[in-house]
């Protein structure tokens, strides 16, 4: 069963920057679009970045765009989501997520099938 395990998050100042990073046990990863997720308390689940199977493909929520940049390595099973200029309401634990049925990246949740269990984004002001 594959799992995912995010790693990065922290705690940071305004208009600092932090690298978190997804990484897959799957053989399958070199396939499979990647997604990452946000979530504050009392908040739903939602959209940060996502990434189609082979890197050429990705999508932003507008409120990151700019400051946000996704990637991956298919050697390493690895996603990456870069994060510049971050500011106060970035603060969220962050989620990476896996797609299953289709090689094309999703915006919303219910279009993956893997979870990982979150890391934790401060961002102080």
């Amino acid at each position: 069963q594959v799992q995912l395990v995010e790693s990065g998050g922290g705690l940071v100042q305004a208009g600092g920057s932090l690298r978190l990073s997804c990484a897959d046990s799957g053989r399958t990863f070199r396939i499979r679009p990647m997604g990452w997720f946000r979530q504050a308390p009392g908040k739903e689940r939602e959209f940060v970045a996502a990434i189609n199977w082979n890197g050429g493909t990705t999508y932003y929520t507008d409120s990151v765009k700019g400051r946000f940049t996704i990637s991956r390595d298919n050697a390493k099973n690895t996603v990456y989501l870069q994060m510049n200029n971050l500011k106060p309401e970035d603060t969220a634990v962050y989620l990476c997520a896996e797609r299953l049925s289709t090689v094309i990246a999703g915006t919303t949740p219910d279009e993956y099938d893997v979870w990982g269990q979150g890391t934790q984004v401060t961002v102080s002001s």
